[in-house]
């Protein structure tokens, strides 16, 4: 008897967590997700922060298809010239202020934070780095190690030493970044923690204290690049310039690529000395680069960032007035609805999957639960989905 594909998933695929939400997708189309049966569900977390512009964006889609008619791999990165990697750079640095003006490709998010990390000490040639806690960078061993969460990190220990953690938006810790560390690696914004924001001047002290010490300052945009916050990239909200930036998730529109970005003075030490110091097979892949471009003329096009506080209010509007919101925390299109207790938040998770839509909790914060869709999502699928929100605390038995 042929095993379903249910059973095969639970048998032979390797999982991260004990409760997966265990749904069998056919295929996606804008805030979307279909079932075999025909069921759909609302995605309003875009696959956890990367399907900004929806599921199978039909000028996406279109990209993919042509370039993997031309070709797909060719050699291992920066061995030989592909459009759609000169394109994607010359495209993204258009976008960026003028140090941060050289793109190297990888694969993953997980994969910029390395190469940011690399990079740094391979420029100061000094041991340590600041991070910050309840901070997600991800999890390979490196971007593991800057990780702002003990539970996450125990098993896997030991770990690379001459990791100082910072508490975000304490300004007297400031003072533990010296002249002994490479880099502070910081996202503008902390997603994981519940949507957190900076305090007003909290990220100008950080840039003045690295410039000080002669750190790096690393920006992690990896869930709050490419219009999630209504500018392109968080750091225009705040006027803070990074020195390096790491990007990925929404960057491929869907496929799978991310970036870290220097100046090319400073990207230059990764050509010498060693040479090969830093490489890898599929980095900038041609068909996720073509995505990337397609996803960025999409963003542009449809003009989505100037909707996107609009399409926010609505959410905001119809939920925050619900007695169990205790409090929405929001920048953009990246909400934390908070509700108190982590009982609650459980019961109303699992009342909204019930109800065909899919949320996502946060790692380091027990009580909240995502609302971050599609920015293509229309104004009245925002008031369906805010009133499906509402009908699902309405169900809760309190």
């Amino acid at each position: 008897m042929m095993m379903s594909n249910r059973d095969v998933f639970y048998r032979y695929l390797g999982l991260p967590s004990t409760q997966p939400l265990g749904i069998e997708i056919e295929r996606g189309e804008g805030i979307w997700l279909y079932a075999p049966d025909g069921s759909r569900y609302a995605d309003l977390v875009s696959g956890v922060s990367v399907s900004n512009v929806g599921h199978c964006h039909p000028h996406v889609v279109e990209a993919v298809v042509n370039q993997a008619k031309r070709y797909m791999h060719l050699m291992v990165y920066g061995e030989m010239i592909q459009a759609p990697q000169t394109r994607l750079a010359q495209k993204l640095t258009s976008l960026l202020p003028v140090n941060l003006d050289c793109v190297y490709f990888v694969n993953s998010g997980s994969e910029a934070i390395e190469g940011a990390m690399k990079l740094a000490k391979r420029i100061t040639h000094r041991p340590n780095i600041c991070s910050f806690r309840n901070a997600y960078h991800g999890g390979t061993q490196g971007a593991l190690s800057i990780l702002g969460c003990e539970s996450l990190k125990s098993a896997f220990r030991p770990l690379l030493p001459g990791i100082r953690q910072l508490n975000f938006n304490n300004f007297s810790d400031l003072q533990l970044i010296d002249e002994s560390v490479a880099c502070v690696i910081v996202e503008p914004i902390q997603a994981e923690a519940g949507v957190i924001l900076p305090y007003p001047g909290f990220l100008g002290e950080l840039r003045q204290r690295c410039t000080e010490m002669g750190v790096l300052l690393v920006f992690d945009e990896i869930q709050m690049g490419f219009g999630r916050t209504g500018k392109m990239f968080a750091f225009e909200k705040y006027g803070i310039i990074p020195d390096i930036l790491c990007l990925a998730k929404a960057m491929g529109g869907g496929m799978p690529i991310g970036a870290f970005v220097a100046s090319r003075e400073r990207m230059l030490s990764f050509t010498f000395e060693p040479v090969l110091g830093h490489i890898t097979t599929f980095g900038g892949h041609p068909v996720s680069c073509a995505a990337a471009i397609a996803s960025l003329e999409v963003i542009e096009n449809e003009e989505l960032l100037m909707h996107v506080e609009r399409k926010a209010a609505i959410f905001r509007e119809r939920i925050i007035s619900h007695p169990l919101v205790k409090e929405i925390r929001q920048i953009g299109l990246m909400m934390a609805v908070d509700v108190g207790t982590e009982e609650f938040l459980i019961s109303i998770y699992n009342q909204l999957l019930t109800n065909h839509i899919i949320t996502d909790r946060f790692l380091f914060q027990p009580s909240s639960f995502r609302i971050a869709p599609p920015l293509t999502i229309s104004d009245e699928e925002c008031h369906q989905m805010a009133a499906l929100v509402l009908k699902s605390l309405d169900e809760i038995q309190i």
